[in-house]
Protein backbone atom coordinates (compact mmCIF):
# COMPACT_ATOMS: atom_id res chain seq x y z
CA UNK A 1 0.00 0.00 0.00
CA UNK A 2 1.04 3.87 -0.26
CA UNK A 3 2.47 4.86 3.02
CA UNK A 4 -0.16 6.00 4.40
CA UNK A 5 -1.07 8.08 7.49
CA UNK A 6 -1.81 4.76 10.09
CA UNK A 7 1.85 3.53 9.09
CA UNK A 8 3.08 6.83 9.19
CA UNK A 9 1.57 7.39 13.14
CA UNK A 10 2.47 4.07 13.79
CA UNK A 11 6.65 4.53 12.67
CA UNK A 12 6.70 7.54 14.86
CA UNK A 13 5.70 6.16 17.85
CA UNK A 14 8.18 3.77 17.22
CA UNK A 15 10.89 6.10 16.76
CA UNK A 16 9.94 8.22 19.97
CA UNK A 17 11.17 5.56 21.93
CA UNK A 18 14.00 5.05 20.59
CA UNK A 19 15.63 8.22 19.15
CA UNK A 20 14.02 11.02 21.51
CA UNK A 21 17.52 12.85 23.02
CA UNK A 22 19.89 10.96 20.16
CA UNK A 23 22.54 13.05 18.85
CA UNK A 24 23.32 14.43 15.37
CA UNK A 25 26.85 12.91 14.30
CA UNK A 26 26.30 12.43 10.42
CA UNK A 27 24.22 13.95 7.75
CA UNK A 28 24.01 11.87 4.10
CA UNK A 29 22.11 12.65 0.66
CA UNK A 30 22.81 9.65 -1.52
CA UNK A 31 20.18 10.93 -4.08
CA UNK A 32 18.70 13.99 -4.45
CA UNK A 33 15.02 12.31 -2.83
CA UNK A 34 16.50 10.94 0.05
CA UNK A 35 18.68 12.33 3.25
CA UNK A 36 20.31 9.69 5.94
CA UNK A 37 20.34 11.37 9.39
CA UNK A 38 23.22 9.68 12.14
CA UNK A 39 21.67 9.14 15.27
CA UNK A 40 23.71 8.40 18.58
CA UNK A 41 21.37 7.64 21.31
CA UNK A 42 21.69 5.97 24.42
CA UNK A 43 25.27 4.54 23.23
CA UNK A 44 23.62 3.22 19.74
CA UNK A 45 23.99 4.35 16.32
CA UNK A 46 21.39 4.64 14.22
CA UNK A 47 20.29 5.95 10.61
CA UNK A 48 16.91 7.66 9.94
CA UNK A 49 16.31 7.35 6.50
CA UNK A 50 14.03 9.68 4.71
CA UNK A 51 12.56 9.50 1.19
CA UNK A 52 10.43 11.82 -0.54
CA UNK A 53 10.69 9.91 -4.02
CA UNK A 54 7.27 9.86 -5.62
CA UNK A 55 6.80 6.20 -5.57
CA UNK A 56 8.61 4.80 -2.83
CA UNK A 57 8.14 7.99 0.00
CA UNK A 58 9.07 7.26 3.64
CA UNK A 59 10.58 7.75 6.98
CA UNK A 60 11.72 4.84 8.88
CA UNK A 61 15.43 3.73 10.15
CA UNK A 62 17.31 1.97 8.25
CA UNK A 63 20.25 -0.93 8.46
CA UNK A 64 21.19 -0.80 4.52
CA UNK A 65 24.53 0.71 3.59
CA UNK A 66 23.85 3.57 0.47
CA UNK A 67 26.91 4.91 -2.05
CA UNK A 68 27.09 8.71 -1.48
CA UNK A 69 28.19 11.46 -3.52
CA UNK A 70 31.62 12.25 -3.25
CA UNK A 71 30.42 16.01 -3.05
CA UNK A 72 27.68 16.46 -0.69
CA UNK A 73 24.90 18.65 -2.24
CA UNK A 74 23.74 22.03 -0.99
CA UNK A 75 20.69 20.65 0.79
CA UNK A 76 22.66 18.43 2.64
CA UNK A 77 25.67 20.92 3.48
CA UNK A 78 22.58 23.67 4.84
CA UNK A 79 21.49 20.70 7.02
CA UNK A 80 24.84 19.45 8.49
CA UNK A 81 25.29 23.44 9.03
CA UNK A 82 22.12 23.63 11.04
CA UNK A 83 21.90 20.32 12.97
CA UNK A 84 24.96 18.50 13.30
CA UNK A 85 26.07 18.33 16.96
CA UNK A 86 22.05 19.24 18.01
CA UNK A 87 20.18 17.02 20.00
CA UNK A 88 16.51 15.50 18.74
CA UNK A 89 14.18 16.97 21.56
CA UNK A 90 10.88 15.94 20.02
CA UNK A 91 9.55 13.99 16.69
CA UNK A 92 5.67 13.95 16.62
CA UNK A 93 2.76 14.02 13.77
CA UNK A 94 -0.66 15.57 13.36
CA UNK A 95 -3.62 14.57 12.01
CA UNK A 96 -2.72 11.69 11.02
CA UNK A 97 -1.37 13.70 8.36
CA UNK A 98 1.98 12.26 6.08
CA UNK A 99 3.96 14.75 7.86
CA UNK A 100 6.40 14.03 10.23
CA UNK A 101 8.23 16.98 12.60
CA UNK A 102 11.58 16.60 13.97
CA UNK A 103 12.57 19.15 16.77
CA UNK A 104 16.69 19.55 17.12
CA UNK A 105 18.01 21.89 19.77
CA UNK A 106 22.00 22.69 20.75
CA UNK A 107 24.96 23.90 19.88
CA UNK A 108 25.36 23.16 16.04
CA UNK A 109 28.94 23.51 14.18
CA UNK A 110 29.37 27.20 14.31
CA UNK A 111 28.93 26.74 18.17
CA UNK A 112 25.71 28.47 17.56
CA UNK A 113 23.21 27.34 20.24
CA UNK A 114 19.45 27.10 18.06
CA UNK A 115 16.14 25.53 17.79
CA UNK A 116 15.65 23.81 14.47
CA UNK A 117 12.72 21.70 12.99
CA UNK A 118 12.92 19.55 10.19
CA UNK A 119 9.58 18.96 8.36
CA UNK A 120 9.26 15.70 6.45
CA UNK A 121 6.05 16.02 4.20
CA UNK A 122 5.45 12.76 2.85
CA UNK A 123 3.02 12.96 0.11
CA UNK A 124 3.31 11.28 -3.24
CA UNK A 125 4.88 13.69 -6.49
CA UNK A 126 4.44 16.61 -3.30
CA UNK A 127 6.53 15.10 -0.66
CA UNK A 128 9.63 17.51 0.71
CA UNK A 129 12.13 18.25 3.27
CA UNK A 130 11.75 21.69 4.81
CA UNK A 131 14.42 22.93 7.73
CA UNK A 132 12.47 25.67 9.63
CA UNK A 133 13.85 27.91 12.36
CA UNK A 134 12.38 28.66 15.84
CA UNK A 135 10.48 30.93 14.38
CA UNK A 136 8.83 29.36 11.55
CA UNK A 137 10.44 30.83 8.70
CA UNK A 138 11.93 28.16 6.38
CA UNK A 139 15.88 27.96 6.03
CA UNK A 140 16.26 25.79 2.99
CA UNK A 141 14.29 22.49 1.13
CA UNK A 142 14.70 19.82 -0.98
CA UNK A 143 12.52 21.25 -3.40
CA UNK A 144 11.11 24.98 -3.75
CA UNK A 145 7.86 25.75 -4.88
CA UNK A 146 6.23 28.92 -5.96
CA UNK A 147 2.74 30.20 -6.75
CA UNK A 148 3.56 31.97 -9.40
CA UNK A 149 4.69 28.45 -10.91
CA UNK A 150 1.37 27.19 -10.20
CA UNK A 151 2.05 25.52 -6.87
CA UNK A 152 -0.92 25.77 -4.19
CA UNK A 153 1.64 27.51 -1.74
CA UNK A 154 5.31 28.91 -1.51
CA UNK A 155 8.57 26.85 -0.52
CA UNK A 156 11.24 28.57 -0.26
CA UNK A 157 14.26 30.32 1.98
CA UNK A 158 13.43 33.23 4.00
CA UNK A 159 8.88 32.42 4.47
CA UNK A 160 6.98 31.12 6.92
CA UNK A 161 5.96 27.74 6.57
CA UNK A 162 2.93 26.78 6.03
CA UNK A 163 1.34 23.56 6.71
CA UNK A 164 -0.87 21.64 3.64
CA UNK A 165 -4.48 22.41 3.47
CA UNK A 166 -6.54 18.76 3.50
CA UNK A 167 -10.41 18.96 3.02
CA UNK A 168 -11.11 15.67 4.70
CA UNK A 169 -12.12 14.45 8.23
CA UNK A 170 -9.30 13.84 11.29
CA UNK A 171 -10.27 10.30 12.70
CA UNK A 172 -8.65 11.02 16.04
CA UNK A 173 -11.61 13.90 16.47
CA UNK A 174 -14.30 11.01 16.37
CA UNK A 175 -15.66 10.41 19.50
CA UNK A 176 -17.20 7.33 19.76
CA UNK A 177 -17.92 4.38 16.89
CA UNK A 178 -21.68 5.54 16.96
CA UNK A 179 -20.67 8.70 15.56
CA UNK A 180 -18.23 6.86 12.82
CA UNK A 181 -20.90 5.20 11.51
CA UNK A 182 -23.35 7.93 10.96
CA UNK A 183 -20.14 9.70 9.02
CA UNK A 184 -20.00 6.72 7.30
CA UNK A 185 -23.28 6.53 6.35
CA UNK A 186 -23.31 9.95 5.26
CA UNK A 187 -20.94 10.23 3.29
CA UNK A 188 -21.66 6.95 1.12
CA UNK A 189 -24.75 9.05 0.15
CA UNK A 190 -22.51 11.78 -0.68
CA UNK A 191 -19.86 9.67 -2.70
CA UNK A 192 -22.77 7.54 -3.83
CA UNK A 193 -20.86 4.76 -2.74
CA UNK A 194 -21.32 1.64 -0.79
CA UNK A 195 -17.41 0.23 -0.09
CA UNK A 196 -16.67 0.60 3.11
CA UNK A 197 -13.10 1.20 2.06
CA UNK A 198 -13.68 3.82 -0.37
CA UNK A 199 -15.83 6.06 1.45
CA UNK A 200 -13.36 5.87 4.80
CA UNK A 201 -10.36 6.51 2.81
CA UNK A 202 -12.47 9.15 0.63
CA UNK A 203 -13.89 10.49 4.13
CA UNK A 204 -10.69 10.76 6.57
CA UNK A 205 -6.90 12.02 6.29
CA UNK A 206 -4.12 9.13 5.95
CA UNK A 207 -6.12 5.94 5.93
CA UNK A 208 -5.82 4.11 2.69
CA UNK A 209 -8.11 1.57 0.55
CA UNK A 210 -5.68 -1.04 1.34
CA UNK A 211 -5.38 -0.89 5.08
CA UNK A 212 -8.79 -1.08 5.34
CA UNK A 213 -8.98 -3.86 3.00
CA UNK A 214 -6.34 -5.54 5.25
CA UNK A 215 -8.30 -4.70 8.05
CA UNK A 216 -11.62 -6.14 6.75
CA UNK A 217 -9.27 -9.10 6.10
CA UNK A 218 -8.02 -9.40 9.69
CA UNK A 219 -11.79 -8.82 11.33
CA UNK A 220 -13.23 -11.26 8.21
CA UNK A 221 -15.56 -8.66 7.50
CA UNK A 222 -17.53 -7.85 4.13
CA UNK A 223 -16.58 -4.74 1.93
CA UNK A 224 -19.83 -3.25 3.05
CA UNK A 225 -20.97 -0.37 5.24
CA UNK A 226 -23.15 -1.91 8.07
CA UNK A 227 -23.55 -0.86 11.87
CA UNK A 228 -21.44 -4.09 12.56
CA UNK A 229 -18.88 -3.73 10.52
CA UNK A 230 -17.90 0.26 10.62
CA UNK A 231 -17.93 -0.77 14.66
CA UNK A 232 -15.38 -3.68 14.02
CA UNK A 233 -13.41 -1.04 11.73
CA UNK A 234 -13.49 1.84 14.52
CA UNK A 235 -12.55 -0.17 17.33
CA UNK A 236 -9.58 -1.82 15.33
CA UNK A 237 -8.62 1.50 13.99
CA UNK A 238 -8.36 2.67 17.66
CA UNK A 239 -6.53 -0.20 18.81
CA UNK A 240 -3.67 0.78 15.96
CA UNK A 241 -3.67 4.21 17.20
CA UNK A 242 -3.41 3.60 21.24
CA UNK A 243 -1.45 0.51 21.49
CA UNK A 244 1.70 0.89 19.20
CA UNK A 245 3.55 -1.24 20.96
CA UNK A 246 1.45 -4.19 19.09
CA UNK A 247 1.28 -2.63 15.65
CA UNK A 248 3.55 -4.61 13.30
CA UNK A 249 4.14 -4.71 9.53
CA UNK A 250 3.03 -7.63 7.02
CA UNK A 251 2.76 -8.65 3.33
CA UNK A 252 -0.64 -8.72 2.59
CA UNK A 253 -1.54 -8.96 -1.38
CA UNK A 254 1.87 -8.21 -3.13
CA UNK A 255 2.19 -4.85 -0.80
CA UNK A 256 2.25 -4.24 3.06
CA UNK A 257 -0.12 -3.31 5.52
CA UNK A 258 -0.42 -3.17 9.64
CA UNK A 259 -1.62 -5.62 11.72
CA UNK A 260 -1.74 -6.11 15.62
CA UNK A 261 0.12 -8.78 16.86
CA UNK A 262 2.92 -9.32 19.56
CA UNK A 263 6.46 -7.71 18.63
CA UNK A 264 9.84 -9.01 18.48
CA UNK A 265 11.57 -6.28 18.71
CA UNK A 266 10.55 -2.53 19.36
CA UNK A 267 11.66 -1.16 16.04
CA UNK A 268 9.56 -4.10 14.24
CA UNK A 269 7.72 -2.08 11.92
CA UNK A 270 10.73 0.47 11.28
CA UNK A 271 12.66 -2.50 9.97
CA UNK A 272 10.31 -4.31 8.08
CA UNK A 273 9.73 -1.14 6.22
CA UNK A 274 13.31 -0.73 5.69
CA UNK A 275 13.31 -4.37 4.01
CA UNK A 276 10.02 -4.32 2.05
CA UNK A 277 11.59 -0.65 0.58
CA UNK A 278 15.06 -1.38 -0.33
CA UNK A 279 13.48 -4.86 -2.09
CA UNK A 280 11.23 -2.99 -4.32
CA UNK A 281 13.67 -0.08 -5.06
CA UNK A 282 16.40 -2.91 -5.59
CA UNK A 283 13.84 -4.65 -7.97
CA UNK A 284 12.76 -1.37 -9.65
CA UNK A 285 16.19 -0.27 -10.23
CA UNK A 286 17.38 -3.60 -11.83
CA UNK A 287 14.25 -3.80 -14.16
CA UNK A 288 14.80 -0.04 -15.19
CA UNK A 289 18.39 -0.65 -15.50
CA UNK A 290 17.94 -4.15 -17.60
CA UNK A 291 15.09 -2.54 -19.87
CA UNK A 292 17.22 0.66 -20.76
CA UNK A 293 20.41 -1.14 -21.35
CA UNK A 294 18.42 -3.67 -23.77
CA UNK A 295 16.40 -1.33 -25.79
CA UNK A 296 19.98 0.06 -26.74
CA UNK A 297 21.07 -3.10 -27.91
CA UNK A 298 17.75 -4.18 -29.80
CA UNK A 299 17.54 -0.55 -31.58
CA UNK A 300 21.69 -1.29 -32.38
CA UNK A 301 21.22 -4.54 -33.54
CA UNK A 302 17.87 -3.35 -36.11
CA UNK A 303 19.93 -0.70 -37.23
CA UNK A 304 22.83 -3.64 -37.98
CA UNK A 305 20.71 -5.89 -39.49
CA UNK A 306 19.63 -3.10 -41.79
CA UNK A 307 22.46 -2.36 -42.79
CA UNK A 308 23.63 -6.17 -43.33
CA UNK A 309 20.26 -6.41 -45.37
CA UNK A 310 21.66 -3.30 -47.78
CA UNK A 311 25.13 -5.09 -48.06
CA UNK A 312 23.91 -8.33 -48.98
CA UNK A 313 21.66 -6.38 -51.65
CA UNK A 314 25.13 -4.90 -52.97
CA UNK A 315 27.19 -8.29 -52.66
CA UNK A 316 24.37 -9.40 -54.88
CA UNK A 317 24.91 -6.88 -57.26
CA UNK A 318 28.43 -7.59 -56.95
CA UNK A 319 28.18 -11.22 -58.47
CA UNK A 320 27.37 -9.56 -62.05
CA UNK A 321 31.06 -8.36 -62.08
CA UNK A 322 32.52 -11.62 -64.10
CA UNK A 323 29.31 -11.31 -66.82
CA UNK A 324 30.81 -7.56 -66.98
CA UNK A 325 34.19 -8.60 -67.46
CA UNK A 326 32.80 -11.66 -70.17
CA UNK A 327 31.12 -8.98 -72.17
CA UNK A 328 33.82 -6.61 -72.59
CA UNK A 329 36.20 -9.21 -73.48
CA UNK A 330 33.82 -10.66 -75.91
CA UNK A 331 33.04 -6.99 -77.50
CA UNK A 332 36.90 -6.15 -77.61
CA UNK A 333 38.13 -9.56 -79.03
CA UNK A 334 35.40 -9.04 -81.79
CA UNK A 335 35.68 -5.29 -82.69
CA UNK A 336 37.49 -5.94 -86.03
CA UNK A 337 33.98 -7.79 -87.48
CA UNK A 338 31.99 -5.81 -85.78
CA UNK A 339 30.28 -2.60 -87.48
CA UNK A 340 30.62 0.62 -85.58
CA UNK A 341 27.35 2.16 -85.21
CA UNK A 342 25.37 2.42 -82.10
CA UNK A 343 22.90 -0.30 -81.54
CA UNK A 344 20.59 -1.75 -78.92
CA UNK A 345 22.32 -5.39 -78.69
CA UNK A 346 24.75 -7.46 -80.62
CA UNK A 347 24.78 -11.27 -80.14
CA UNK A 348 28.12 -12.80 -80.41
CA UNK A 349 29.94 -16.24 -80.23
CA UNK A 350 31.07 -17.11 -76.54
CA UNK A 351 34.16 -18.81 -76.57
CA UNK A 352 34.16 -19.24 -72.81
CA UNK A 353 31.01 -21.81 -73.46
CA UNK A 354 31.50 -23.59 -76.84
CA UNK A 355 31.12 -20.87 -78.98
CA UNK A 356 27.39 -20.62 -77.96
CA UNK A 357 25.83 -17.95 -79.50
CA UNK A 358 25.01 -14.87 -76.31
CA UNK A 359 23.22 -11.70 -76.98
CA UNK A 360 24.89 -8.71 -75.09
CA UNK A 361 22.28 -5.30 -74.74
CA UNK A 362 24.30 -2.17 -75.18
CA UNK A 363 23.68 1.42 -74.65
CA UNK A 364 22.71 2.54 -77.65
CA UNK A 365 23.75 6.06 -77.00
CA UNK A 366 27.34 5.05 -77.56
CA UNK A 367 29.30 2.69 -79.64
CA UNK A 368 29.62 -0.81 -78.72
CA UNK A 369 33.73 -0.08 -77.82
CA UNK A 370 32.37 2.42 -75.65
CA UNK A 371 30.24 -0.24 -74.44
CA UNK A 372 33.28 -2.70 -73.95
CA UNK A 373 35.25 -0.11 -72.08
CA UNK A 374 31.98 1.00 -69.89
CA UNK A 375 31.53 -2.58 -69.10
CA UNK A 376 34.91 -3.35 -67.80
CA UNK A 377 34.30 -0.11 -65.41
CA UNK A 378 31.68 -1.65 -63.68
CA UNK A 379 33.28 -4.68 -63.50
CA UNK A 380 36.46 -3.23 -61.88
CA UNK A 381 34.47 -1.36 -59.51
CA UNK A 382 32.06 -3.90 -58.67
CA UNK A 383 35.36 -6.30 -58.05
CA UNK A 384 36.71 -3.53 -55.63
CA UNK A 385 33.20 -2.88 -54.16
CA UNK A 386 32.92 -6.16 -53.50
CA UNK A 387 36.22 -6.45 -51.65
CA UNK A 388 34.99 -3.74 -49.16
CA UNK A 389 31.39 -4.93 -48.67
CA UNK A 390 33.23 -8.02 -47.97
CA UNK A 391 34.79 -6.93 -45.56
CA UNK A 392 32.13 -4.61 -44.13
CA UNK A 393 30.13 -7.76 -43.55
CA UNK A 394 32.56 -9.76 -41.58
CA UNK A 395 32.75 -6.81 -39.60
CA UNK A 396 29.08 -6.37 -39.00
CA UNK A 397 27.52 -10.00 -38.93
CA UNK A 398 30.92 -10.19 -35.62
CA UNK A 399 28.75 -7.23 -33.83
CA UNK A 400 25.44 -8.67 -34.54
CA UNK A 401 26.80 -11.79 -33.21
CA UNK A 402 28.24 -10.29 -30.30
CA UNK A 403 25.64 -7.98 -29.60
CA UNK A 404 23.10 -11.15 -29.51
CA UNK A 405 25.25 -12.64 -26.89
CA UNK A 406 24.95 -9.25 -24.86
CA UNK A 407 20.92 -9.88 -24.85
CA UNK A 408 21.26 -13.52 -23.63
CA UNK A 409 23.63 -11.93 -20.79
CA UNK A 410 20.92 -9.12 -19.85
CA UNK A 411 17.96 -11.56 -19.73
CA UNK A 412 20.07 -13.75 -17.64
CA UNK A 413 21.26 -11.32 -14.81
CA UNK A 414 19.68 -11.15 -11.77
CA UNK A 415 21.22 -8.44 -10.13
CA UNK A 416 21.77 -4.60 -10.79
CA UNK A 417 25.76 -5.23 -10.54
CA UNK A 418 25.22 -8.04 -13.26
CA UNK A 419 23.83 -5.50 -15.59
CA UNK A 420 26.63 -3.07 -14.62
CA UNK A 421 29.37 -5.38 -15.24
CA UNK A 422 27.75 -6.44 -18.89
CA UNK A 423 27.77 -2.60 -18.89
CA UNK A 424 31.25 -2.05 -18.59
CA UNK A 425 31.98 -5.11 -20.83
CA UNK A 426 30.50 -3.36 -23.57
CA UNK A 427 31.67 -0.04 -22.98
CA UNK A 428 35.53 -1.99 -23.04
CA UNK A 429 34.57 -3.40 -26.17
CA UNK A 430 34.78 -1.52 -29.86
CA UNK A 431 30.99 -2.19 -30.64
CA UNK A 432 29.22 1.01 -30.23
CA UNK A 433 25.62 0.76 -29.24
CA UNK A 434 24.74 4.71 -29.20
CA UNK A 435 25.72 8.01 -30.35
CA UNK A 436 26.73 9.33 -27.00
CA UNK A 437 29.01 5.91 -27.29
CA UNK A 438 30.70 6.78 -30.11
CA UNK A 439 32.02 10.19 -28.85
CA UNK A 440 33.70 8.66 -25.85
CA UNK A 441 37.27 7.40 -26.61
CA UNK A 442 38.15 4.19 -25.41
CA UNK A 443 40.97 4.14 -22.40
CA UNK A 444 43.58 1.27 -21.87
CA UNK A 445 43.14 -0.75 -19.11
CA UNK A 446 46.13 0.45 -16.42
CA UNK A 447 46.77 -0.98 -12.91
CA UNK A 448 44.82 2.25 -11.26
CA UNK A 449 41.86 1.11 -13.86
CA UNK A 450 41.67 -3.12 -14.16
CA UNK A 451 37.92 -3.26 -14.34
CA UNK A 452 36.42 -5.42 -11.99
CA UNK A 453 34.57 -8.11 -13.72
CA UNK A 454 33.24 -9.63 -10.53
CA UNK A 455 32.86 -13.28 -9.38
CA UNK A 456 32.30 -15.93 -11.79
CA UNK A 457 29.57 -18.83 -10.35
CA UNK A 458 30.79 -21.64 -8.65
CA UNK A 459 29.54 -25.50 -8.19
CA UNK A 460 30.86 -28.62 -6.69
CA UNK A 461 30.04 -31.66 -8.62
CA UNK A 462 31.03 -34.88 -7.75
CA UNK A 463 34.44 -33.40 -5.38
CA UNK A 464 35.55 -31.34 -8.55
CA UNK A 465 34.54 -27.41 -9.20
CA UNK A 466 33.11 -26.12 -11.78
CA UNK A 467 32.92 -22.21 -12.93
CA UNK A 468 30.27 -21.04 -15.12
CA UNK A 469 30.74 -17.26 -16.73
CA UNK A 470 28.30 -14.88 -16.64
CA UNK A 471 29.18 -12.66 -19.38
CA UNK A 472 31.53 -12.58 -21.96
CA UNK A 473 33.94 -10.72 -19.75
CA UNK A 474 34.06 -14.13 -16.65
CA UNK A 475 33.97 -16.21 -19.63
CA UNK A 476 37.16 -15.12 -20.86
CA UNK A 477 38.89 -14.76 -17.75
CA UNK A 478 38.18 -18.26 -16.24
CA UNK A 479 39.14 -19.93 -19.82
CA UNK A 480 42.07 -17.94 -20.44
CA UNK A 481 43.13 -17.06 -16.70
CA UNK A 482 41.90 -19.51 -13.89
CA UNK A 483 41.74 -22.62 -16.34
CA UNK A 484 44.77 -24.58 -15.67
CA UNK A 485 45.84 -26.53 -19.19
CA UNK A 486 44.66 -29.93 -18.10
CA UNK A 487 41.20 -28.20 -16.96
CA UNK A 488 38.17 -29.07 -19.65
CA UNK A 489 36.09 -26.37 -20.96
CA UNK A 490 32.50 -26.84 -21.90
CA UNK A 491 30.16 -24.90 -24.38
CA UNK A 492 26.92 -25.71 -25.93
CA UNK A 493 27.25 -25.90 -29.63
CA UNK A 494 26.09 -22.70 -31.96
CA UNK A 495 24.63 -21.18 -29.28
CA UNK A 496 24.93 -18.03 -26.96
CA UNK A 497 25.92 -19.57 -23.46
CA UNK A 498 28.64 -19.79 -20.35
CA UNK A 499 31.64 -21.27 -20.82
CA UNK A 500 31.96 -23.97 -18.02
CA UNK A 501 35.26 -25.30 -16.98
CA UNK A 502 35.70 -28.51 -14.72
CA UNK A 503 38.80 -27.99 -12.43
CA UNK A 504 40.16 -31.73 -12.56
CA UNK A 505 42.86 -30.78 -10.29
CA UNK A 506 45.18 -33.65 -12.64
CA UNK A 507 41.71 -36.54 -12.13
CA UNK A 508 39.73 -38.26 -14.82
CA UNK A 509 36.55 -37.13 -14.44
CA UNK A 510 33.96 -39.94 -15.29
CA UNK A 511 31.56 -39.80 -18.14
CA UNK A 512 28.58 -39.09 -15.85
CA UNK A 513 30.82 -36.44 -14.61
CA UNK A 514 31.36 -34.83 -17.58
CA UNK A 515 27.64 -35.01 -18.56
CA UNK A 516 26.87 -33.27 -15.60
CA UNK A 517 29.03 -30.31 -17.04
CA UNK A 518 27.49 -30.76 -20.06
CA UNK A 519 23.86 -29.57 -18.46
CA UNK A 520 25.25 -27.38 -16.75
CA UNK A 521 26.27 -25.43 -19.88
CA UNK A 522 23.15 -26.17 -21.41
CA UNK A 523 21.14 -25.06 -17.78
CA UNK A 524 23.15 -21.41 -18.54
CA UNK A 525 23.06 -20.31 -22.58
CA UNK A 526 20.46 -19.57 -24.65
CA UNK A 527 19.30 -23.06 -24.97
CA UNK A 528 18.40 -23.72 -22.37
CA UNK A 529 14.81 -24.79 -23.32
CA UNK A 530 15.64 -26.90 -26.15
CA UNK A 531 16.35 -30.33 -25.84
CA UNK A 532 18.55 -33.00 -28.02
CA UNK A 533 21.06 -30.18 -27.25
CA UNK A 534 24.73 -30.85 -27.92
CA UNK A 535 27.55 -29.96 -26.06
CA UNK A 536 31.19 -29.48 -27.01
CA UNK A 537 33.94 -30.19 -24.64
CA UNK A 538 37.77 -30.31 -24.77
CA UNK A 539 41.03 -29.50 -22.78
CA UNK A 540 41.41 -25.93 -21.96
CA UNK A 541 44.62 -26.11 -23.46
CA UNK A 542 42.68 -26.28 -27.38
CA UNK A 543 40.98 -23.41 -26.81
CA UNK A 544 42.70 -20.49 -27.77
CA UNK A 545 41.21 -16.47 -28.22
CA UNK A 546 42.21 -14.80 -31.31
CA UNK A 547 43.84 -11.72 -31.15
CA UNK A 548 41.63 -8.81 -31.21
CA UNK A 549 38.60 -10.98 -31.15
CA UNK A 550 35.57 -9.65 -28.98
CA UNK A 551 35.08 -10.75 -25.42
CA UNK A 552 33.87 -14.14 -25.15
CA UNK A 553 34.45 -15.13 -28.82
CA UNK A 554 37.10 -18.53 -28.71
CA UNK A 555 38.33 -21.18 -31.07
CA UNK A 556 38.84 -24.75 -30.42
CA UNK A 557 40.04 -27.94 -31.67
CA UNK A 558 40.30 -31.67 -30.38
CA UNK A 559 36.18 -31.38 -29.25
CA UNK A 560 33.98 -34.12 -28.33
CA UNK A 561 30.18 -34.02 -28.34
CA UNK A 562 27.62 -34.85 -25.96
CA UNK A 563 24.13 -34.68 -26.11
CA UNK A 564 21.78 -33.43 -23.66
CA UNK A 565 18.09 -34.13 -23.81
Amino acid sequence: MAYDGLTNYSVVNELKSNIINGKIDKIYEPNFEEIILGIYCNGIKYALNLVINSKYYRANLTTKAKINPNQAPNFCMTLRKHLIGTHITNLYTKHLERIIFIEFEGYNKSKDFSKKTLIVELMGKHSNLILVDGENKIIDAMKHFSTNSGSYRNIYAGINYELPKSDKLDFMEIQNKEEFYRVLQNNAIHFQENSLAKVVSNTFTGISKNSIFSFENDLNLSDEITETASYKLFEYINTILHQPERVIGKNFEKDYALEISEKENNLQLNFFLDDYYVAKETDHTFTTYRDNLLKLILNRLTKLNTKLDVLNAKLQECKEAEKYKLYGELITSNLYKIQDYNTDSITLENYYDNNKPIIISLDKSITPSANAKSFFKKYKKLKNAKEYVDAQKTSIVSDIDYLESIVYEISSAKTVFDIDEIYNEIQESDVKISKKRQKQKKKAPTKKNVPNIGKPMEFSIDGFTVLVGKNNRQNDYITTKLANKEDIWFHVKDFHGSHVILRTDNKIPSQDTLNKCASLAKQYSKANNSSNIPIDYTYVKYVKKPSGSKPGMVIYTHEQSVIIK
